[in-house]
């Protein structure tokens, strides 16, 4: 069960931000994506560093486990077939038989343990009436380090640093001017952005686990510990202990500010996406969407057809559920 939780916590992390309401391509808040956890190519202007540090109390044999999550982006082009077999174009869009195809951006799951990062750029077709859908993604270069220091007797400080060395140079485009990448200098294009979010680890957050010790919660520590959690130094991650109350085994090193201990509402439907938001009002939304606006969500993005699929697949009574919970209820009812 505790590691059921700490996966659903990590995926809705992973997820945050990926494709927010109303889930279309067409809305302007979706035009830019992958808006938290990245860590970007140096010649970026964000930062190409992502650094988590926590403490650790154990007896000196206490075990590590490290993995570092992210997505990387995988674009999805399609392609309508040309006058012969070998010859295809790219289009925005491609409809056939009252089914629709759409241009866009995708994402791929990674996991990595400590050590270099390389991933090779590649691609793959798949066929479809009337054309194809070509699905790519660029090499990605850079290290997951894990360090150990002693800070006395039966307390460590953990670091884990996630680093981008990925050479980027950003695709050009014939109406605009274009200058070499090199350190803070980039071409000024409206699709630079784009570019570098290919080389991208989008979303990244680490996982710690330990066996034979026990995590300080940097959220709210001991009092003999609160000055060696405020040295703690994170560069873009909120390290927050996940699993079931009182579990101090396991530490999620999260791009979004989490409390410890995170939970997933017991009577929510699945992911969304949005998970700061309220179920209940993203359910009646998309509920309350057009026929049109559900075919742009449903075309936009397979992640998102899940999502209308699920929601239209509820039943009164799991609606219902959404309404009205009150978590506090012997808090509320003592007043």
């Amino acid at each position: 069960m505790g590691a059921d939780i700490v996966r659903r916590i990590a995926d809705a992390v992973l997820y945050e931000g990926y494709l927010l309401w109303p889930y279309r391509k067409s809305a302007l808040k979706n035009q830019q994506r992958f808006t938290f956890g990245g860590v970007y190519p140096p010649a970026w202007e964000d930062s190409s560093l992502m650094q988590a540090q926590v403490l650790l109390r154990d007896d000196e044999d206490a075990e590590v486990e490290v993995r570092v999550r992210f997505l990387q982006m995988v674009e999805r082009q399609v392609l309508k077939d040309g006058p012969s077999s070998v010859t295809s174009q790219p289009v925005e869009e491609l409809e056939v038989d009252g089914r629709r195809w759409v241009s866009w951006d995708e994402a791929v799951e990674r996991e990595i343990a400590p050590g270099p990062i390389q991933i090779e750029e590649g691609d793959r077709l798949e066929r479809i009436p009337g054309g194809a859908i070509r699905r790519s993604w660029r090499a990605l270069e850079g290290e997951v380090s894990f360090a150990c220091e002693l800070v006395r007797r039966g307390l460590w400080r953990i670091t884990v640093r996630v680093t981008n060395t990925t050479p980027w140079v950003a695709a050009l485009r014939e109406d605009a001017p274009w200058r070499p990448v090199g350190e803070r200098d980039v071409p000024p294009q409206s699709n630079t952005r784009k570019d570098a979010l290919c080389q991208t680890f989008c979303s990244t957050h680490a996982v710690l686990r330990v066996r034979r010790g026990e995590w300080v919660s940097l959220t709210d520590p001991p009092d003999e510990l609160r000055a060696d959690a405020e040295a703690c130094e994170n560069i873009g991650v909120w390290p927050v202990l996940v699993g079931e109350e009182g579990d101090m085994s396991t530490m999620l090193a999260s791009p979004i500010i989490l409390s410890d201990h995170p939970e997933i509402a017991p009577e929510s439907p699945g992911d969304l996406f949005d998970s700061g938001e309220i179920d209940q009002m993203l359910v009646l939304n998309i509920l309350a969407m057009t026929d049109e606006e559900r075919r742009d969500m449903r075309d936009s993005d397979p992640r998102a057809r899940e999502i209308l699929e699920r929601t239209e697949a509820l039943s009164d009574e799991q609606i219902m559920r959404l309404n009205g919970v009150v978590r506090e209820f012997g808090l509320v009812r003592g007043r």
